[in-house]
């Protein structure tokens, strides 16, 4: 892992190239985007606030999340 990179840090840090937007609001713009980090970890941030902090998760967080709401359990925030 690289130790600079680091949960809450400034998106920019992380560079512009490599986002994406797997995800879409349709309505104002406001999307989530993403991004795979050499280590495999990914970074995740807001993509009206691109300076703003990025969550970084390792990949078995990320797997576990995605696992978890395809199986419906985050549906309560709908």
């Amino acid at each position: 892992m690289h130790p600079h990179i680091r949960n809450g840090m400034p998106s920019r840090e992380l560079g512009a190239r490599g986002w994406s937007k797997p995800w879409s609001d349709d309505a104002g713009g406001a999307c989530v985007e993403v991004m795979k980090l050499a280590d495999g970890r990914v970074a995740v941030r807001q993509s009206t606030d691109p300076d703003g902090p990025a969550l970084v998760f390792t990949p078995l967080e990320m797997s576990n999340f995605l696992t978890a709401v395809k199986a419906g359990d985050a549906d309560f925030l709908l």
